[in-house]
């Protein structure tokens, strides 16, 4: 599903709302996500999933074509974990 898909179910969803609104909505959710992520907060969507930031920490690793040792350094990602209702939903 593409943003233009969630975009368009919105749309029927809310029968008198224009594209224009709706991508709107859209833009200020993704955009308030963001950045509750990116000040180390978790997001719980009930239904959906939750997530969360993660540090990983900084660990040795090669390169393949010349077997030199590296430094990985340390950063930052994020944890998605699906909720049991979507994990139901996914498996039938």
């Amino acid at each position: 599903m593409k943003r233009s898909d969630i975009i368009r179910t919105i749309q029927v969803q809310f029968k008198r709302m224009r594209a224009k609104d709706a991508r709107a909505i859209l833009d200020a959710v993704i955009e308030e996500m963001k950045t509750s992520v990116a000040d180390d907060n978790r997001i719980e969507i009930r239904g959906f999933g939750t997530f969360q930031p993660r540090t990983r920490a900084a660990k040795n690793g090669y390169n393949p074509t010349t077997g030199e040792t590296m430094v990985l350094s340390a950063g930052k990602t994020i944890l998605f974990k699906p909720s049991r209702d979507l994990t139901k939903k996914m498996n039938g």
